[in-house]
């Protein structure tokens, strides 16, 4: 399959190189980056050329909304637009209508799992838009990541996106203040994570990705807190929640509290770089106001 690339970042750069190693035709486009693996371009809308699949990786609804409008209209009819970019629900659903005007299919299909996941190939992809469109890179999607859920019409992708990072920032908040309160009530961290981890309190957060240094598995803590999940990119996916919340009239008092102190965390203090979960030294550092 011929396929189009465009952002080769961090996350699209080993997510087109895998692509490559299993056979595909990939032409990348990049302001800034390059992959060894595949054929470079030297302007975005030459991805386009009878390409069967253009995949975007992209930081931000603006960016993606302007790619598009270049994009779309040199794509052939038929091809699909593969946008896996975490953008909000918005603009999803508009590039979707735009493609749709030109005759083109499109899935928006963010991911979870992180710079590992791109490289090994095992990220999960949340996909919206049709049948049709997630059926058209589904091989694709395989190859990328270890699963694909689609989760209903176009958009639908980014929602789901959304609210499982919303989850994610609100109980990582509050995994990391049990182990801030439970230091000062004298209780041992490995006893407190043995405790926790098997009972009504476990969670990701606290199984999987323990913000205290040498307990649990191996984790960004046990790193200094170097990034697995950068501490901006959660706050970047809690104001895109809050937004989606917004425009819905939902009421998110947990998502609007936790998007305030990742605002704090890396905006005013020393978050900047840093994982999502180095909340914890930052809790510990703090007394009850």
């Amino acid at each position: 399959m011929k396929i189009g690339f465009i952002g080769l970042g961090n996350m699209g750069g080993p997510m087109a190189r895998n692509l490559a190693a299993a056979g595909h035709d990939v032409f990348g486009f990049d302001l800034a980056a390059s992959v060894a693996e595949i054929t470079m371009v030297d302007h975005a809308e030459a991805v386009a050329d009878s390409a069967e699949v253009v995949i975007t990786m992209l930081p931000n609804g603006d960016i993606l909304r302007r790619v598009a409008a270049d994009i779309l209209p040199k794509m052939t009819k038929g091809a699909c637009f593969l946008d896996c970019s975490t953008v909000d629900v918005d603009s999803a659903r508009a590039v979707a209508q735009q493609a749709d005007d030109f005759g083109l299919l499109c899935a928006d299909a963010p991911v979870s799992g992180g710079i590992g996941g791109a490289q090994a190939g095992t990220l999960t992809f949340m996909v919206g838009g049709s049948e049709k469109s997630f059926n058209k890179v589904s091989e694709l999607l395989d190859i990328m990541g270890q699963k694909s859920v689609h989760c209903g019409p176009s958009g639908n992708g980014q929602a789901a996106k959304i609210c499982n990072n919303m989850i994610l920032g609100i109980t990582m908040i509050g995994t990391c203040e049990a182990f801030a309160l439970a230091d000062k009530l004298g209780l041992d961290r490995q006893a407190m994570f043995d405790v926790v981890s098997t009972s009504s309190g476990s969670s990701w957060s606290m199984n999987a990705y323990c913000p205290a240094p040498g307990v649990g598995p191996q984790s960004p803590a046990d790193n200094a807190y170097t990034p697995g999940f950068a501490a901006e990119l959660m706050l970047k996916d809690l104001r895109l929640s809050q937004t989606a919340a917004t425009s819905a009239d939902a009421d998110t008092p947990l998502g609007a509290a936790a998007t305030s102190l990742y605002s704090d965390f890396v905006e005013h203090e020393d978050g900047l770089g840093k994982d999502f979960s180095a909340m914890l030294p930052r809790f510990e550092k703090r007394g009850r106001e």
